[in-house]
């Protein structure tokens, strides 16, 4: 297989990942019947964002680069803050212990 092809499979199978983040979106939303965001749709945001700039930077294109470059910040950021309120809720949950 050409390294240009490779490439193009690498660079649709991000493209692909990042974008199920939005199916997973739209379901766990039309479950819940509000609007969610599930700590997997960070995770795939990470995961294409990855992939996409691995494509961004073989391909040498600084605006792509620097798309897929920012975006890290924000969802790792989102990640440290469901960490965040997971442990806050089990503190909660730890302090107020089984009635008796």
């Amino acid at each position: 297989m050409k390294p240009e092809t490779m490439w193009l499979i690498i660079g649709f199978g991000g493209q692909a990942l990042f974008s199920a983040r939005f199916l997973i979106q739209w379901i766990s939303s039309e479950r819940a019947k509000k609007s969610v965001i599930p700590e997997a749709f960070w995770w795939c945001s990470i995961g294409g964002a990855m992939v996409l700039l691995s494509y961004a930077i073989y391909r040498q294109d600084p605006v792509f680069i620097l798309g897929q470059s920012v975006g890290f910040i924000i969802y790792g950021r989102n990640l440290q803050l469901l960490h965040h309120e997971r442990k806050r809720l089990a503190a909660l949950q730890q302090d107020s212990g089984p009635e008796s």
